[in-house]
């Protein structure tokens, strides 16, 4: 009796033996599945032309186009305050020093630099909230509840009849830019192929360009207008963006990566059959290629703020903050201000806002040239190069304004400010935002990019207050002789980037990750070769 129990229980142990076998059996086959699916999609977006690419993903480009809109709105306030510091309608109503007739007043420096700060203090707060409200709930509706936080933001300041409580409201709608400004280059990157990344995150420079012509031609019309209708229609316009752009992002496909990372396989392949052509997307071999490399960066934790300083995740962490911090280093607060220099340099009203105009136009036309550069040329050299002549422009900047102060002298200053603001638009900043979406792991891509914008605004506030002391009359006056200083930390930017920033120019997200996992140098990326079949 007791040898057949025995017996039974040896039978019983050898099917269990078999049945754990036959698992690790299935499971085996399942990896060697989805990753053989994986390495055909990963090789066919390699294989694609960028004109390839456009055919293949018509719909990928149109939704990066969709969420790129919503920069226009950050973009639009942020040069809206700048052009209203010259509108002398907001400045004889807010400002100081006013002559007999109670005009040709001075907004004083403390309210320019807090105005100019203000918005970019709620969006410190919004960047640092977007990437764990982005992880839990998804692009989608990050972006749609910040659509309709703005909406009500955007009552404040449109009544508001003081300076604190200008400041206040421009806090408050800083809060959802600070979603959009962390999203959208995460959400663009990850839904195009990869001949597509550049133009698809590019596009966010071109609206930032986009939101300061439509202030250009609002200011510039209302320039001599002397009633506060001069500066409360502008404000009132800001409505016309947040509605139609949340029912648009309400029909738009999730991120598949983002579907991926939350096991949701279905639901990505679905989305990734909207963003492309049903004819020609595999869809399955898409979503193996984004299964793998979600596997190769799993963790058995929550994706934190604590992991971005941890480990080759601090590289990536730094590159980003880095990219975005030299932003407001190199040109970047001159372009902001345009209107402002102008006028400072000596130019009259309304040339100031004609010249502002001028440039904004312009900065559109050359962010589109940049995406040429960019996706044939690749990230670094275009930006390394434009970086280089922004710092030479910079320099000359500062020579023009230490000349004595003729008409030539004047010219010369508004000549330069408007060719450093264009360049900037050309070289650093288009490639700013491709690298930022390229860096950054998938797992930790919100969180990422929301602390690279936390950085660029913790650099921006001191610079905000540097460029207004140095430009205003009642203070430092530096005027064209400013570019000395921006010259100077555009320098320093350029040589850390020539060291640490590395070339993602046709380069996977799988190969990202192994690139930075082996700690390749720099300037060793582009030599380096990745086996199709590598997975670290």
């Amino acid at each position: 009796m007791s040898d057949n129990k025995d017996l039974e229980s040896t039978a019983v142990q050898r099917d269990n033996m078999s049945e754990e076998h036959d698992a690790v059996y299935e499971e085996k086959a399942g990896v060697a599945d989805y990753k053989a699916d994986a390495i055909e999609a990963e090789n066919a977006e390699h294989n694609m032309t960028v004109i390839e690419a456009v055919k293949e993903y018509p719909m990928a480009s149109l939704w990066a186009f969709v969420f790129s809109c919503t920069i226009i709105m950050e973009s639009y306030c942020v040069f809206l305050i700048g052009s209203f510091m010259a509108l002398p309608a907001f400045y004889n109503r807010f400002g100081i020093n006013c002559d007999a007739n109670g005009e040709h007043c001075t907004v004083a420096a403390k309210w320019q630099s807090s105005l100019q700060v203000s918005g970019q203090l709620g969006a410190l707060i919004g960047v640092m909230i977007a990437g764990p409200i982005t992880s839990k709930i998804g692009y989608r509706w990050a972006f749609i509840g910040g659509l309709m936080l703005l909406n009500v933001f955007i009552f404040a300041f449109y009544f508001a009849e003081s300076m604190p409580v200008i400041f206040a409201s421009q806090i408050l709608e800083g809060i959802p830019w600070g979603i959009f400004i962390a999203n959208a280059p995460a959400y663009c990157s990850e839904i195009v192929p990869i001949q597509l990344r550049a133009p698809a995150t590019q596009m966010l420079q071109m609206f930032w360009a986009i939101g300061s012509i439509i202030v250009g031609a609002v200011t510039y019309v209302y320039s001599d207008t002397p009633g506060k209708e001069a500066y409360k229609i502008p404000i009132a316009l800001q409505w016309m963006f947040p509605t139609p752009l949340a029912i648009l992002i309400f029909i738009a496909p999730e991120s598949p990566w983002w579907l991926v990372r939350k096991g949701k396989f279905d639901k990505a392949a679905k989305s990734v059959e909207r963003l492309g052509r049903k004819s020609k997307t595999n869809t399955t071999e898409t979503v193996a290629m984004m299964r793998r490399v979600i596997e190769m960066e799993k963790s058995s934790h929550r994706p934190s703020h604590l992991e971005l300083f941890k480990g080759t995740d601090l590289r990536r962490t730094l590159i980003v903050c880095g990219v975005y911090a030299a932003q407001n280093l190199t040109g970047n607060l001159i372009a902001n201000q345009a209107v402002y220099f102008f006028k400072q340099a000596g130019i009259e009203t309304e040339l100031a806002f004609g010249l502002g105009l001028i440039t904004s136009a312009l900065q559109m036309i050359f962010v589109m040239l940049s995406w040429i550069l960019t996706t044939y040329f690749g990230r670094r050299p275009i930006y390394l190069w434009g970086s280089a002549a922004n710092t030479i422009l910079l320099i000359a900047l500062g020579v023009a304004g230490s000349v004595p102060n003729t008409t030539s002298a004047k010219l010369a200053q508004a000549s330069l400010g408007l060719i450093v603001s264009v360049l900037f638009t050309l070289g650093p900043a288009p490639a700013s935002w491709v690298i930022i979406g390229e860096t950054s792991a998938i797992r930790l891509r919100p969180l990422t990019t929301g602390a690279g914008r936390a950085a660029y605004y913790i650099v921006e506030f001191p610079c905000i207050f540097l460029a207004s002391y140095m430009l205003n009359p009642d203070q430092a006056n530096l005027r064209g002789k400013c570019g000395y200083v921006w010259g100077a930390t555009g320098f320093l930017c350029l040589v850390t980037a020539y060291y640490q920033l590395p070339e993602m120019k046709n380069r996977s997200y799988r190969e990202i990750d192994i690139l930075f996992k082996r700690k390749v140098p720099a300037r060793k990326w582009t030599k380096t070769e990745v086996d199709i079949n590598d997975d670290e």
